[in-house]
């Protein structure tokens, strides 16, 4: 760990906050349809998709009709997707002439993208051509993103009414999202990573002579391993800056390329490896700030922020000490001191940017439920309702301890309130354990793992975590691409996305429906510091009773032994 270090670190989070304020406004009022700087330019386009589209921008729904225009939706979208996957090979945009993907992986990446998670369980320059990546997964950033982000907005708009059936209109939503919100800042984006050096074209790809001619091994026709000499290599190219800017905006994260943002055309200098780690937190940093503003009590929504900067302050903390440290396995050692590896653990690593920049990546991208990786602020909308559901929770036992009814910015908090926030967020462990279960017994899963031991059951673990939480990253090592984990794990995705959606939901349409109670001596405050200490925890102790006897048989068994002399 160095200085430099943690000022680059420091710097961050400081940008993060003093974007914050401005974008939440900017997001305040696209969303309550207020005069913005971009309405001359943006309102005739608008008009005209309602007309083509037949959307009437005044209608107003219910939680229910909502909730069925946005699986309606995402339904359609996920078919358009796959089939275009299917026929690939007969479409044009395809230089290296790919053929179809197969079913099991169509439908995985279909899944996949339309929940916002981006796994990828395939090579993205081998696999898909120029045409499904622009029309089909750059299309499906944008789009999930923009459903993300409609889904907090009705949620906090169900906080902030009062006495109303409704919370918005989706199609309005999404429209405004998408115009207002991702495409400007795309725009601009994409014209920032090209000056950077990303490449943007249609061009098939090169292929160019090596220096030095390497000696490698491969399998012949009867198994044998005999040895080849390549001369030539093969490098991949295309619409990259595009799709580049969206998966970070819209906290996506599917890459262009295998390597994802550690290939030197996702992100060539340390200046575009900081402008995707800003374009990451951007959105959902803002979104709490929105909060406030919407509900009328910014305090709330700059609490909310503070817990969120508390969990990823910690993860980043942690995740920089251990790699500071290195492998002890790795070190000399000293009669006077720890062993420790020699300049951190560099494996894995960008060299071009070092350990900070990579446990800085690694952790915001963790955080943000994004998945785009260089070596809980939650993913644009996502992480907003998927804290507001902790929030729920912890006014509900912040009641218990006074013994009152619990409130939450002058609403009651009630038992159905309670029962949709507890079902969504059971969803999750019950999604991933299940599964990983499953995996980890039956030798369709286990025959997929590189690393035997609490390695493998790491690589399982993190895998469903990584799908059910619409994450996208993933633990190298396990091969995912089986017919198992293509099923289970797009199974997981959509379980992950629709299955918290839903309650979410009728939590946002419930509140809504409700009177205002002016608070009192007896009501807990969620604007102090104490608020965000006890969300904080209560997160903290979700995941740990939850998560900890898996993680005690995986990642801590691992480290433990490590410090005994044993790896994987």
């Amino acid at each position: 760990m160095t200085v430099n270090g943690w000022l680059q670190i420091g710097i961050f989070l400081a940008l993060v906050l003093a974007v914050t304020k401005p974008l939440g406004i900017f997001m305040a009022r696209v969303f309550n349809r207020e005069h913005t700087f971009m309405d001359r330019a943006l309102r005739p386009i608008e008009r005209l998709l309602y007309r083509l589209t037949g959307v009437d921008e005044h209608h107003e729904m219910r939680w229910t009709e909502y909730a069925f225009a946005m699986l309606l939706f995402s339904a359609v979208s996920m078919l358009v997707l796959y089939l275009l996957q299917r026929v690939q090979g007969f479409l044009p945009l395809n230089p290296q002439k790919l053929a179809a993907v197969p079913p099991d992986l169509a439908f995985n990446t279909a899944a996949s993208f339309t929940t916002n998670t981006n796994w990828q369980a395939y090579v993205p320059e081998t696999t898909m051509s120029y045409l499904t990546q622009m029309a089909g997964l750059a299309y499906h950033n944008f789009a999930s993103a923009a459903v993300g982000i409609a889904l907090a907005i009705a949620f906090i708009r169900g906080i902030a009414r009062r006495e109303k059936e409704t919370i918005g209109n989706f199609w309005v939503d999404l429209v405004r999202c998408s115009l207002w919100v991702l495409l400007p800042a795309c725009l601009l984006g994409a014209l920032l990573l090209v000056w950077q050096g990303v490449p943007q074209n249609l061009k098939p790809y090169d292929t160019v002579r090596l220096v030095e001619p390497q000696q490698v091994q491969v399998s012949d026709p009867d198994g044998k391993l005999v040895t080849q000499t390549v001369t030539d290599q093969m490098i991949a190219q295309g619409p990259v800056a595009s799709q580049e800017i969206i998966k970070e905006w819209g906290t996506n994260g599917g890459g262009f390329f295998n390597a994802n943002s550690a290939h030197p055309f996702e992100n060539p200098t340390p200046l575009s490896n900081f402008i995707e780690m800003f374009c990451i937190f951007a959105i959902s940093a803002g979104l709490t700030y929105t909060l406030g503003r919407m509900t009328g009590s910014p305090k709330h929504g700059w609490a909310v922020w503070a817990a969120m900067a508390i969990l990823f302050l910690a993860g980043v903390s942690t995740g920089y000490w251990a790699e500071g440290r290195g492998n002890p396995l790795l070190a000399g050692v000293d009669q006077h001191a720890s062993a420790l590896q020699a300049g951190g653990n560099m494996e894995g690593k960008e060299v071009r940017f070092g350990i900070a920049n990579t446990v800085l990546f690694a952790t915001a991208t963790t955080d943000a439920s994004c998945g785009a990786v260089n070596g809980i602020f939650g993913g644009v909308g996502a992480g907003m309702y998927g804290i507001l559901i902790f929030v729920i929770l912890s006014v509900f036992i912040a009641g218990l301890m006074v013994g009152r009814t619990p409130e939450y910015l002058g609403k009651k908090i009630e038992a159905y309130d309670v029962k949709m926030a507890m079902l969504a967020i059971l969803i999750f462990p019950l999604t991933i354990l299940v599964l990983a279960g499953i995996s980890s017994i039956y030798g369709f899963g286990t025959s997929s793992i590189a690393n035997p031991g609490p390695h493998g059951l790491s690589e399982i673990l993190y895998a469903f975590t990584s799908g059910t939480g619409n994450n996208g990253s993933a633990f190298g090592g396990l091969n995912a691409n089986t017919h198992w984990y293509n099923t289970a794990i797009g199974l997981s995705t959509l379980i992950g996305r629709f299955f918290i959606i839903i309650p979410m939901l009728a939590i946002a349409g419930n509140l809504a429906r409700k009177k205002y109670v002016p608070p009192s001596l007896g009501t807990f405050p969620v604007t102090t510091p104490l608020f965000t200490v006890l969300l904080t925890g209560v997160i903290i102790i979700v995941g740990a009773l939850t998560f900890f006897p898996a993680l005690s048989l995986g990642p801590i068994l691992e480290h433990l032994l490590m410090g005994a002399g044993k790896a994987f």
